[in-house]
């Protein structure tokens, strides 16, 4: 049978989908896959793209990843994958890609901020990384410098970025781009239950026979999820019931029974008026509530997560709507939703009293007589008045769908699964929606059980693993362990084998403010990890101008040319997913390793050994001396306890950090484990043995790698901060021969549903004799009591094993076009589409993505082109009060706006619409709400 190269690769995907499929394949065709995969090797993966964790299959042949398949054994996507999991292998061979270290260098080869990109060696790249580092950091200290970590590090990478960053460097400001999409999921899940990360798991879909998506266009952002949604669905019409709630009309709208258009930030109300309807129809289930939950509230005058007015790089345009930040008036709607409170009446001025500092988290517990109270207020009537979304929409219709709604939360015999992602999460009251969710389904009992729950979608690879599990946040340890808690900086100094007192105790800069503090002056020096925040970033002109007119030096590792990397001082060319050993945790704790497949192009290197490789730049002399911070703050000098554990001030952070003997004693290097199962070959390990490139490395010599299994050593240590605390990991092998295991892992068993008795032993060992569930996290559990205008007492009560229903109030967005006066008559909102992944750095350089998607276009209703005079694909610009960009109307697209509001993807860095975004945040995660911002649309 003769085919060309073309064929032979269809053939073979045909022939791979079919089987995924079940679908009889003829034996020619069978004949021409085999002979189309003579010389591959395959071996399992994870996608690189969102959070769902599909499993892949990965061909290599010749040092290339020649073919992707969908996993068949895997449990998350069953062998299917989303048309960005298909173009896994593509992304890794753009024309474009970085492969060795570029300096801006004038003429006399001496490094100039304001010089062109010159090639240099990585001894040149890290020898001007040092000198700038210890420029800055020796003069203004380690809150003078800081990393941009990503939900897109391996875990590896994310542990060794932390240890260096805060038992190295001595600084917290390290911040992932998961601030931007899971911060407000985490703030939920912590002061609801005190533990991060979801109840339940993706077997709910189909356990399930309601499936509720709040702000979550699971179609485009979680599509293989989707499909199982859309199976369930065909499977059982009659009974599988979908809504779908959303700012516009998505795709998920096709499938969903009833779609539900509500005014931005007004998912507050919507979800109390659920809360008052389960009350009012007496479906509170009270065994569970008595037994689990104790009822919450808050301070309401939070403020918006905005700059201080008086910053003096706020724009005076910019000026009316962060002044929101100090006070703002209070208008008709909000009263009626604050008025249980009883402290403002429509037209009274609210001053943020209790938006600085830790004042925005602080809670209290409540009786269900003030939650009753509370929630009064949320009538039908008002909430359909303030939510409806669409002006096309009868008030009428829109109450019938609410009050459907509240039908289904409180049918006893449905059971439920409420899905969100960035819809809830960036948002300027975040944490209090996530918050709500679960006082919705803990009201019902229908939380941590097979089928329902309330469940958090997360947005990237391993935004749980990484970003959440390791802790890479500004305030997080390991394991849900927190910088701010002396025995938590206690353990961690134990596990690290570090003198105690080597963590900085002050939380760091989060993301935004690191930004604010670069343009401040503040942070000097900055490194960025597998991130693009010059484009990821709201209210971008500020940090663009900032990155390249003011004194600071900006290191990015990056693969291709992007906004983040065109604006620093030093690129570092990285290796990318297949090209270096890693684990990955999805959105249902589900953590999956995968092996290095082939090695980088050029000169090209991981992640992992920068760090390594940097951290040979500094001797415990240099970063554990006292230090006098900023703030007041002293670090103390722990050389001499240093001395007492056998360190000399003279060994480097990559011996105490990354080369200890114990790592070369117990993980040699060849391991079993990097053989191939199918063909019995070894598999590469750039850090531990180096590559057949002879890479010149950082000190100038051939770099023949570290000697021993750096991943696994990284793995096994970081493994204990869980053990035995309800984070519980496997070992580094075992995650090699199976497709992925659901934390706490114990006795070799992964759980699929936490903190109920029957699948958890945790839940076991914490519940009471004969009780179904036990609500375990340790955090925020002991809280003063109060009634809903403040905490009466001053001692704190314990809530072992409970559960916090929260009431939190509906309040007007900060830039709601309903009240402006300035001519910003649009909301906008931003968001994804399928086809590309986040900034577009690796799905931009996919022919076929490109092709499918080539540009960011903004999604209008036509009956607001035609009031302005616009046709389908005419350039108009988008203008706020921070700046504007210029893209073409779209009409007819897949995403349908109601009146009143355009939706623009954030992918295109040539429609950089970060430029015109609010950074505002929720005051209590941090993160910033990209789905809300007024603005001005008019012909280019």
């Amino acid at each position: 049978m003769s085919m060309n190269r073309r064929d032979f690769l269809k053939t073979t995907a045909a022939v791979a989908a079919a089987s995924a499929a079940g679908i009889a394949i003829p034996e020619d065709a069978k004949a021409a896959s085999k002979e189309a995969e003579q010389g591959w090797q395959w071996d399992k993966a994870v996608c690189r793209f969102c959070g769902t964790g599909c499993g892949i299959m990965i061909a290599t042949k010749g040092n290339k990843v020649v073919a992707v398949k969908g996993d068949p054994e895997s449990p998350v996507n069953r062998g299917i994958n989303c048309i960005k999991g298909y173009f896994n292998a593509k992304i890794m061979y753009g024309a474009d890609r970085l492969t060795q270290p570029l300096l801006r260098l004038n003429d006399k080869g001496e490094f100039d901020k304001n010089a062109p990109f010159r090639p240099v060696s990585w001894k040149r790249a890290f020898d001007e990384m040092e000198r700038q580092f210890k420029k800055y950091y020796n003069k203004y200290g380690p809150t003078a410098v800081g990393v941009f970590g990503s939900g897109q590090y391996t875990i590896q990478e994310g542990y060794a970025a932390v240890k260096l960053v805060k038992a190295g460097w001595r600084s917290n400001n390290i911040d992932p781009n998961a601030r931007h999409c899971m911060a407000s999921a985490v703030v939920g899940f912590y002061q609801t239950f005190g533990i991060d990360e979801p109840a339940g798991c993706y077997d709910d879909i189909e356990l399930t026979d309601t499936v509720i998506t709040w702000g979550a266009n699971m179609a485009e952002m979680h599509p293989i999820l989707w499909s199982r949604v859309s199976d369930a669905k065909l499977n059982n019409p009659d009974k599988y019931y979908v809504v779908n709630l959303s700012t516009y009309r998505n795709r998920c709208s096709n499938l969903a029974d009833m779609e539900i258009i509500f005014r931005p930030n007004t998912d507050l109300a919507i979800l109390n008026y659920i809360a008052r309807e389960i009350i009012k129809r007496d479906a509170v289930n009270w065994d569970f509530v008595k037994k689990h939950t104790v009822f919450a509230t808050g301070h309401a005058d939070i403020g918006y997560g905005l700059r201080n007015p008086n910053n003096p790089h706020v724009t005076p345009k910019e000026k009316d709507t962060v002044e929101k930040q100090v006070a703002k008036v209070v208008t008709e709607e909000e009263a009626i939703a604050l008025s249980a409170i009883g402290k403002w009446k429509a037209g009274d001025e609210m001053k943020m009293t209790h938006a600085a500092g830790k004042k925005p988290f602080w809670h209290w517990e409540i009786s269900f007589e003030d939650f009753k109270k509370a929630v009064e207020p949320y009538t039908l009537d008002y909430v359909a008045k303030v939510a409806k979304g669409d002006k096309d929409e009868s008030l009428e219709s829109f109450k019938r769908k609410l009050k459907k709604l509240a039908d289904l939360y409180c049918d006893p015999n449905r059971k439920i699964v409420s899905f969100w992602t960035m819809g809830f999460n960036q948002h300027v009251r975040g944490s209090w929606v996530n918050e709500l969710i679960y006082t919705v389904h803990l009201l019902l009992g229908k939380q941590a059980e097979p089928g329902n729950g309330a469940f958090s979608l997360t947005g990237q690879p391993s935004a749980c693993g990484t970003a959440r599990e390791v802790g890479t946040f500004a305030h997080r340890l390991p394991a849900d362990l927190l910088v701010a808690n002396p025995k938590h900086r206690k353990i961690t100094e134990k596990l690290w084998k570090v003198p105690h007192g080597t963590i900085n105790p002050k939380v760091g800069n989060h993301f935004l403010k690191m930004m604010r503090e670069i343009e401040d002056g503040n942070v000097k020096w900055v490194w960025v990890h597998v991130n693009n925040p010059w484009q990821n970033t709201a209210n971008a002109n500020h940090w663009l101008k900032a990155a390249r007119e003011m004194d600071n030096f900006i290191v990015v590792n990056e693969c291709y040319p992007g906004v983040s990397a065109r604006v620093a001082d030093l690129i570092l060319p990285i290796a990318m997913i297949y090209e270096k050993w890693g684990a990955y945790g999805n959105a249902e704790r589900r953590t999956q390793h995968w092996r290095q497949q082939v090695i980088a192009p050029g000169i090209a290197m991981p992640d992992l050994w920068t760090i390594a490789e940097f951290a040979k730049r500094f001797k415990l002399k240099e970063v554990w001396h006292e230090w006098k911070l900023p703030d007041g703050t002293v670090l103390p000098n722990v050389l001499e306890e240093a001395k007492a554990m056998g360190y000399s001030p003279e060994d480097t952070l990559f011996d105490v950090l990354f080369n200890r003997p114990e790592y070369r004693k117990n993980f040699p290097w060849p391991d079993p484990i990097a053989k191939n199962p199918q063909t019995g070959k070894m598999h590469p390990n750039t850090e531990a043995e180096g590559d057949f490139r002879n890479v010149v490395g950082s000190d100038g010599k051939v770099f023949k790698g570290y000697g021993f299994f750096i991943q696994k050593a990284l793995w096994e240590e970081y493994r204990k901060f869980g053990i035995g605390h309800g984070h519980d990991l496997a070992d580094f092998d075992t995650y090699h021969k199976v497709r992925g295991l659901r934390w706490p892992v114990v006795n070799g068993h992964e759980t699929k549903w936490r903190f109920n008795v029957d699948y958890d032993p945790y839940a076991r060992k914490h519940a009471k004799p004969g009780e179904k569930f036990a609500f375990y996290g340790p955090l925020l559990k002991a809280i003063k009591k109060g009634d809903l205008k403040g905490p009466k007492t001053k001692k704190k009560y314990p809530l072992p094993n409970k559960a916090k229903i929260f009431f939190r109030p509906f309040m007007v967005h900060p830039e709601d076009p309903k009240y402006d006066t300035k001519g910003y008559n649009f909301w906008l909102c931003t968001g994804r589409v399928l086809e590309h992944w986040h900034t577009g750095t690796m799905t931009m350089r996919v022919p076929e993505l490109y092709r499918a998607m080539p540009e960011a276009l903004c999604y209008m209703n036509p009956k607001d082109a035609k009031e302005l005079g616009l046709k389908r694909f005419d350039l108009v610009v988008i203008e706020s009060r921070r700046g504007k960009v210029k893209a073409r109307i779209e009409t007819r697209g897949r995403n349908k706006p109601p009146r009143g509001l355009v939706m623009v993807p954030w992918f295109d860095e040539k429609i950089l619409i970060n430029k015109v975004c609010l950074d505002a945040t929720c005051p209590l995660s941090k993160e910033t709400d990209y789905k809300k911002a007024a603005v001005k649309i008019y012909k280019a």
